[in-house]
């Protein structure tokens, strides 16, 4: 029985981890390397894997020499940093609001979710018509101080504005009750301490709470990075007519998503379909790795600052 119980404990814990890395392998994994194997052949989508031909890396070549492609990383890269930067600089701002004692809390914080649970079709058609270069709100009001209605479509920095401010309404909320979670675990004596030492509300939001969410911050910027270099609904249904994984008619928003899609689904090139979505998975990768090593020395921890709280 006691050599029982010392395999039970010593063994235990993987048979319970075991599904996950299961499924994971399976759903996960070997898709992954299956992927990579598609990539180094010259596939049509109406062939099988022994009648496609071998090229080795010739189809990363090809792609790393591709002017659509690098324009597509460009429109992914600018739409991702325009979109994620102001989400959760204001995710972390209406998680603090959200975390002051005022009327009907309960009912802010769960109204800040509904845009995410709002269809992304939804949210695109709404926002293409606030958009509108003839009858749009946004010209509207831009008109009202003289300036000229905007083709929001048709040049590339505007179509990353309108595509960002999209994905903005949607995970503004969510980011903020990540947030305002974390907040809520903070003890209330740092801040009573930091008041009594002379620290404002703003000073103590950006020297204290700030620092404290950091490993929150850390994760919400990952997560943020996965997302946002994945956009495809948003531009997607933004582009409207014509053919919208061309992204507009000089490709100013079609983004590494939809670049994809247009090989697997115009071209019908599995093996280009599976190069791109490695380089997309190397890029995700990178973006990551920088994001992780960034954010986790910003604010860096330093206890002797935090317990000394000036106010300036």
């Amino acid at each position: 029985m006691r050599r029982l119980s010392r395999l039970d404990i010593k063994y235990s814990p993987y048979l319970y981890i075991a599904p996950f890395f299961i499924v994971f392998g399976i759903f996960g994994l070997w898709p992954l390397i299956y992927t990579l194997i598609m990539s180094m052949y010259d596939w049509d989508l109406g062939s099988k894997l022994n009648e496609a031909t071998f090229v080795g890396f010739d189809n990363f070549a090809r792609f790393l020499g591709d002017d659509d492609f690098w324009n597509a990383v460009l429109n992914t890269v600018m739409m991702f940093l325009l979109s994620t930067v102001p989400q959760l600089l204001l995710a972390l701002v209406l998680a603090n609001a959200l975390n002051k004692k005022i009327r009907a809390r309960t009912f802010f914080r769960m109204g800040v979710l509904v845009p995410n649970i709002t269809s992304v079709a939804a949210v695109s058609i709404v926002f293409t018509q606030l958009y509108s270069r003839d009858f749009g709100l946004i010209n509207w009001i831009l008109g009202l101080v003289g300036i000229g209605p905007i083709e929001w479509q048709a040049q590339a920095w505007t179509s990353w504005i309108a595509v960002a401010t999209m994905v903005d309404w949607r995970w503004i909320g969510y980011n903020a009750l990540i947030y305002l979670a974390a907040m809520q675990s903070i003890p209330k004596d740092v801040y009573e301490s930091a008041s009594i030492d002379g620290a404002s509300q703003s000073r103590q939001f950006w020297t204290l709470t700030v620092p404290m969410l950091r490993p929150t911050i850390i994760f919400t910027v990952i997560i943020s990075t996965i997302g946002g270099l994945q956009l495809y609904g948003e531009p997607l249904l933004f582009a409207g007519g014509g053919n919208p994984l061309l992204g507009g008619s000089d490709r100013q928003f079609q983004t590494v998503t939809m670049f994809l899609m247009e090989q697997f689904y115009m071209d019908f090139e599995l093996g280009q379909a599976a190069t791109v979505a490695w380089l997309l998975f190397l890029l995700i990768l990178i973006f990551s790795v920088i994001n992780f090593f960034f954010t986790s020395r910003l604010q860096n921890d330093r206890p002797a600052k935090r317990k000394k709280v000036a106010s300036r």
